[in-house]
């Protein structure tokens, strides 16, 4: 069992002493040095339990991050890439592949770079395990607005959605408290729902996103009805948020991208798929060809390295975007905004809303993080149409890693109730200055 200390930590101070003039200067010097604004200030000296319980998380993660690796006997010759078609081992692909399905509780993984996005990755899982006739089932109201073309929501215009396939799909609407309507679930499954689609994350919703505990209730209704209906649970944001995954309560297969939570803000690029090895082996045939699967696929460069160390860093970064939410919820509601989740409550993905009301304000939030970004501070963002979504989108995003939410991001849907999304954030401080630019503008 691992036992945490919850004890404050103890840090040296500068001597006062008369004989110590130079000391009494520095301590004068660093008592003037303010770099966050009063409500930031005040609201992350109010957060210090919550984030105690984070470092906690944190090392708990942590630990079973440092087991897989040690199990998956991990090391520097797992780090070369390599050329064409990337067959046997390939550089450490097998023991990455390894460790990712020990972390996340799963018979099996695969973690590429040949997944461009998250949706990406999870368009592979949905492909896996539908076919014609079957039903898509979203439990969790509408999915991510990059998923309706996938699905067939939206118009594809003929190029392979999977209502062009033959696949029927249909969604039980949210609660009134906006989780998940747990009535209407234990009665909803019909004959030919072959697949239960599970939101962890918010998306662009105006709604609570779901604890790993909560999935796995909702799991267990799903099975009940249909033990052969398969859940697929979209994890993005949601990866060491908590101190369990959704293979561990029973999902057959879970997916995400690398450039969120699980790239710890070092993987280039890239995606995963993590379950039931059957249906992980289905995915990689999506990926790749039926036949080709998991075997084929190169990794060329330094990208391997950069995947086994962003993974291991993984666990403090998303306790310090999870920090960064507390801040940000704490702050904003302060200045009476309505905020999702709300503050100080326990967190279950790494995204927080923030209602603004109208469409200038919202841009000029977005306007504040992307000035205060250490990539590309001198530009403006804009509002605009951008492959996927449905409506015009602004994204701030100053990163090193071109749209990797997981460093510092916010974006929002120009359209009611015109919410910001924030994510991310290598380090809670770096929301706390960038807050103080935000209040400015607003």
């Amino acid at each position: 069992m691992l036992v945490l200390s919850c004890a404050r930590p103890v840090y040296p101070t500068l001597s006062l002493s008369p004989s110590r003039p130079k000391c009494t200067a520095i301590r004068s010097s660093l008592s003037n040095v303010l770099p966050f604004v009063p409500e930031v200030a005040k609201a992350a000296d109010s957060l210090s339990s919550e984030f105690r319980g984070v470092d906690n998380l944190v090392a708990c993660n942590s630990s079973r991050v440092l087991k897989a690796f040690q199990n998956a006997r991990v090391g520097s010759h797992h780090f070369a890439g390599c050329t064409g078609y990337g067959h046997d081992e390939a550089g450490g692909r097998e023991a990455l592949d390894q460790a990712f399905a020990e972390i996340v509780g799963a018979e099996s993984a695969i973690v590429r770079s040949q997944f461009f996005s998250g949706t990406h990755a999870i368009t592979c899982a949905l492909f896996a395990f539908l076919r014609p006739g079957d039903e898509l089932l979203a439990v969790a109201g509408a999915p991510y607005d990059t998923l309706e073309e996938v699905i067939g929501k939206r118009d594809s215009h003929g190029l392979g959605s999977l209502k062009d396939f033959g696949v029927m799909y249909r969604e039980l609407p949210l609660a009134e408290d906006g989780g998940l309507d747990w009535d209407v679930l234990t009665g909803a499954l019909r004959p030919y729902t072959k697949c239960a689609l599970i939101q962890r994350s918010c998306g662009y919703s105006w709604r609570r996103s779901l604890s790993v505990e909560e999935i796995g209730r909702a799991i267990k209704i799903i099975k009940m009805q249909n033990p052969n209906c398969l859940v697929m649970v979209d994890n993005c944001y949601g990866e060491f948020v908590e101190s369990i995954e959704p293979p561990m309560v029973g999902a057959d297969l879970i997916a995400g991208s690398l450039i969120k939570n699980p790239g710890g803000t070092v993987a280039p690029c890239g995606g995963y798929v993590a379950g039931r090895k059957k249906w992980v082996d289905a995915a990689a045939a999506r990926l790749s060809a039926p036949g080709l699967g998991v075997d084929c696929g190169s990794t060329p460069g330094d990208i391997m390295r950069a995947f086994f160390q962003g993974l291991f860093l993984a666990p403090q970064m998303v306790g310090e975007a999870i920090k960064g939410t507390f801040l940000v919820a704490e702050v904003m509601a302060s200045k009476g905004y309505k905020v999702q989740p709300l503050p100080r409550v326990p967190r279950s993905d790494t995204v927080q809303a923030v209602q603004l009301g109208n469409r200038e304000l919202l841009l000029a939030f977005c306007e504040a993080v992307q000035r205060s970004s250490p990539v590309g501070s001198f530009t403006k963002p804009a509002a605009g149409t951008t492959p996927g979504y449905a409506s015009e989108v602004i994204f701030a995003d100053g990163t090193f890693i071109d749209g990797s939410t997981s460093e510092l991001s916010c974006d929002g849907p120009l359209r009611e109730p015109y919410a910001v999304f924030c994510q991310g954030g290598t380090h809670w401080t770096q929301w706390g200055l960038v807050l103080g630019d935000v209040l400015k503008s607003l």
